[in-house]
């Protein structure tokens, strides 16, 4: 999965990266799927030792065109695992309150504690990427902002979080499809927005807006991964195959008893 890692300083063309790539797994979706419930299992053991730990905090990102599957990853990759160290955190428009402070405040409250998993479905990077397609803040002022989340991040990271980011990478044919399906299917119609037509016609606009993102805040200490999400199964696999490394690569530990606890009688 380390060919998805954005590298540092590397420039980012999305038309280069290919989101309809099943190369990983060879296209077989029979055999991916078994693959992933086997991930789904290594997961919720680890996410189990993680909690117990309480050493670590870990924090996924994903950011995403519409309809790219951000609910999707949630729903799948995490359903094998206990809610009780797992927490997802919703970004939508700021509230009058939010709105009064600065533009990391409400995020900085919905980071991760010890042994907490929290998932940000969408993030404090909408802050450069729908103010700047949108203009809704002058240039002078979002165009400091990768530098501030950068050192955001580095000071979580120092805290002790560890940070992974991802972008669901779609197709514009297949985000059209996607739309299709929630015009057309009763039990999607409620997820169609005619707001995300209007925004789909900025296409090219919010990929140049993610482009930048990618180069300039993919960092040693929270990188990104451009996650080719046009096969939804393939996704999951990618993204719950990174989470499972990075957990692994932490050495978790159950605590060991303060006592000798086998010499105590249970009448």
């Amino acid at each position: 999965m380390k060919k998805y890692r954005v590298s540092l300083n590397e420039k980012i063309d999305l038309d280069e990266w290919d989101a309809d790539d099943t190369s990983g797994f060879k296209g077989n979706k029979e055999k991916a799927e078994k693959y992933i419930a086997s991930l789904t299992e290594e997961l919720d053991c680890l996410q189990d030792k993680f909690y117990a730990d309480s050493r670590f905090k870990l924090l996924i990102v994903l950011q995403g065109m519409d309809t790219s599957g951000k609910d999707g990853v949630i729903r799948h990759v995490f359903e094998g695992v206990d809610p009780l160290g797992v927490r997802v955190a919703s970004f939508k428009v700021p509230t009058k309150e939010e709105f009064s402070h600065d533009y990391l405040w409400r995020i900085h409250k919905q980071v991760p504690g010890n042994g907490e998993i929290v998932i940000f479905n969408r993030s404090h990077y909408e802050d450069v990427l729908v103010v700047r397609v949108h203009n809704l803040v002058p240039q002078e002022k979002w165009s400091l902002r990768y530098e501030q989340i950068n050192q955001f991040e580095k000071m979580l990271y120092e805290e002790g979080t560890t940070i992974i980011k991802f972008l669901l990478h779609i197709s514009k044919d297949e985000q059209r499809q996607r739309l299709l399906d929630r015009r057309n299917d009763p039990t999607k119609q409620w997820k169609f927005n005619v707001d995300d037509l209007k925004e789909r016609e900025l296409w090219q606009e919010y990929k140049k807006a993610y482009e930048i993102m990618l180069e300039k805040t993919s960092t040693e200490w929270a990188p990104w991964y451009i996650v080719p999400a046009n096969h939804k199964w393939y996704r999951n696999l990618v993204i719950g195959e990174v989470i499972i490394d990075t957990l692994q690569s932490l050495g978790l530990e159950y605590p060991k008893p303060v006592e000798d606890i086998k010499s105590i009688e249970i009448i």
